[in-house]
């Protein structure tokens, strides 16, 4: 049975899982549509807001209230002026200089979305699917997993049949092979675009395709021809077909395709051997309750008679000050859990933040950090979502600094990362005209102390895009 969770327990989780741009958007959204909720900055207002007013300090229990009374609500105004800010909490820096992407699709996909879902719950569904997409343009979560996902983000009841029928449409989006599951299945779908039915070549290809996949990415010809009955030119008028095809559609480069920039959403500085993670201060609105509003409750709280009418607008005014307070709640604990986790992972990975040395990763998984940090693991999966650190050798997805370990011949246990690093130099290294198999490559690591076997060799050859060494093979 999924647990029910609260309007202020899904903001919040919905706040988490926002990198800075998408962050920023949502507290401009609020700003716009709650009216009890300000911004001194926006209000063209000078404050100096320090640490010892009278705001109150966040507390779970607080957060997790499903009931705001007005007294609280005015308590949460601070000081004279309503407000406190988040910067004097920590150091911030700001960064206005973000760096370029490569061209996103995502918001090409979500254009074409609202113009096929007219359904509301059917939108917010593929908006869902859309997101779950990868860079490359594969969706290679289950639908199942999603399914549980948006119940217990969004309090959204859906199937996998369902989803099924939604991911169908996607899949006939620009550009074509978008949403496939798998690489046979993105050919397919970009092969069945292009086939009108009087083109045998592509006719052909999609039979090598749906029928000999395997085959044919091991380039066992002999065998497509002897299993379809063809001969060498319609095997190679089909493979001609076949070559056009995009493996990796979400990089695409389409013209229609906005950019998209990267802006970090934390700093770690390195001042004489001391790490420093500072949170990039547009994480950080100076958010309070209006006080107009607040006054006027003041008011109604102080009144001997109530009128009716003035009854309905405190209601009113309740309400908008009532999600005001759970937003600036909201904010302020996602500040604090990006903060602490940033510092966790920054302190199990001090030797990589201080030369940037990769060999030097140790191994992490989000079990770490969140045991480290008193968080659950999905917590921690959502900070690690979409998000940038910036350092001295450049800008990281926080996903960078998570990985497996394996144990080497001295009992330490060690990054697979690094076993990756010796891998890929190996094979760069390699005599092309005869490749390294991946038993060579097994017992080149077995002499560097590293006992794993050889489909684990295997596993990550093919997480590094590398082909076999048959393919590798030039002459």
């Amino acid at each position: 049975m999924l647990q029910k969770l609260s309007p202020q327990q899904i903001q919040f989780i919905k706040l988490l899982q926002l990198n800075t741009q998408d962050f920023e958007e949502k507290v401009e959204q609020e700003l716009l549509d709650n009216p009890a909720l300000e911004d001194p900055k926006i209000n063209g207002e000078e404050t100096s807001l320090d640490n010892n007013d009278d705001s109150e300090d966040f507390s779970e229990d607080d957060y997790l209230k499903d009931d705001v009374d007005i007294q609280e609500l005015l308590n949460a105004s601070g000081d004279e002026e309503g407000g406190f800010s988040l910067n004097e909490d920590y150091g911030e820096e700001q960064r206005d200089n973000p760096m370029a992407s490569t061209g996103t699709f995502q918001e090409f996909l979500m254009e074409q979305a609202r113009a096929t879902f007219f359904d509301e719950t059917d939108l917010i569904l593929a908006i869902h699917l859309i997101n779950s997409i990868e860079e490359d343009g594969y969706l290679r979560r289950e639908l199942r997993s999603i399914v549980n996902d948006l119940a217990f983000n969004e309090n959204i009841s859906t199937t996998e049949d369902h989803l099924e029928k939604l991911l169908i449409k996607i899949q006939n989006f620009d550009p074509p092979g978008i949403g496939a599951r798998d690489l046979q299945e993105c050919l397919l779908l970009q092969l069945y675009k292009k086939d009108y039915g009087n083109n045998p070549a592509l006719t052909l290809a999609e039979k090598i395709i749906s029928e000999q996949m395997e085959a044919f990415s091991k380039k066992h010809y002999e065998k497509i021809k002897r299993s379809l009955k063809i001969d060498d030119d319609q095997l190679k008028i089909a493979i001609s077909e076949i070559v056009k095809l995009n493996p990796k559609p979400g990089e695409t480069g389409n013209s229609n395709a906005k950019t998209q920039y990267i802006v970090p959403d934390f700093i770690v500085n390195n001042t004489d051997g001391i790490l420093m993670v500072t949170l990039n201060s547009r994480n950080a609105p100076e958010l309070r309750i209006s006080s107009a509003y607040s006054e006027t409750l003041k008011a109604y709280d102080k009144a001997e008679e109530k009128a009716q009418s003035l009854k309905d607008a405190v209601q009113y005014i309740k309400q908008k000050l009532d999600g005001a307070k759970w937003f600036i709640d909201s904010v302020k604990q996602r500040h604090n859990t990006l903060m602490s986790t940033m510092e966790a992972i920054v302190h199990r990975q001090k030797e990589f933040f201080v030369d940037g040395d990769e060999t030097k990763l140790k191994p992490m998984i989000l079990k770490d950090i969140a045991t480290r940090v008193g968080l659950d693991i999905s917590t921690i999966s959502r900070v690690a979502n979409s998000k940038y650190v910036e350092t001295e050798f450049g800008i990281f997805p926080l996903k960078y600094f998570f990985s497996e370990g394996i144990m080497n011949e001295e009992g330490e246990e060690v990054s697979n990362r690094e076993i990756k690093k010796i891998l890929s130099n190996a094979i760069e290294a390699e005599e092309k005209k005869k490749p390294l198999t991946d038993e060579a490559l097994m017992d080149l690591l077995k002499e560097k102390g590293y006992n794993i076997a050889r489909r684990t060799v295997a596993k990550y050859r093919e997480q590094l895009n590398i082909p076999v060494a048959r393919l590798r093979k030039e002459l």
